[in-house]
């Protein structure tokens, strides 16, 4: 049986750290660290938020930036300090065009999508979010739900979270305004504990 020679100087890198590099490492995560904060404080609180699934995708692009400038050594400071400049900028765009120009949200993001009307589960649904009905129990658990019959809605949002929107069976209506933009949100419509639309409450007005 041939054995494999170790080449142990090789190995070694894979195990420990010289003084320089150690130096370099925390110097290169200080400025990386105070290059977010800057960028943060300049563009505002919409930096890390999930209002859209852009804006998701951005964060983790920025941490995954920040990440590969602090450990490797072909990324330098000044490099990642630019790219994160540049994700920084172009989130602060998006939300501007989703801002002002009509549509363009409709364009960048997917629409939410209703997974439960009431306590009926959109079986359909789930299968387009790719879900199943144990990834929506859990959901419902986390949200405290104790029974089905509290459920006035479930939407998957956007950002690919998940919102339990919950009551006492004898309390408030659902208003269906918040469901707008929501696919399949039509399908709460004449069911107990929504309300009637306002839209339609005047179209039958005399």
């Amino acid at each position: 049986m041939d054995f494999v020679e170790w080449d142990w100087p090789a190995y070694a890198k894979w195990l420990f750290v010289t003084e320089p590099a150690i130096a370099a490492v925390t110097l290169t995560a200080v400025g990386i660290y105070l290059s977010v904060v800057l960028l943060t404080r300049l563009h505002g609180l919409r930096s890390f938020s999930k209002i859209s699934s852009f804006d998701f995708a951005i964060t983790v692009a920025i941490g995954s930036t920040i990440a590969s400038t602090v450990v490797l050594e072909s990324v330098s400071l000044l490099k990642g300090a630019v790219a994160l400049a540049a994700f920084y900028t172009v989130q602060f765009a998006a939300a501007s065009l989703r801002q002002h120009v009509p549509g363009f949200s409709a364009v960048q993001d997917n629409k939410a999508l209703l997974l439960m009307a009431g306590s009926e589960v959109l079986d359909e649904n789930l299968r387009r979010a790719q879900m199943t009905r144990g990834d929506l129990r859990s959901k419902l658990r986390g949200a405290n739900v104790v029974h089905e019959d509290q459920v006035r809605a479930v939407v998957m949002e956007t950002t690919g979270d998940v919102s339990v929107i919950h009551a006492a069976p004898d309390g408030p209506d659902l208003d269906p305004a918040l469901l707008d933009g929501v696919r399949d949100a039509d399908r709460l419509r004449g069911r107990p504990n929504v309300a009637a639309d306002e839209n339609e409450s005047e179209g039958r007005a005399p």
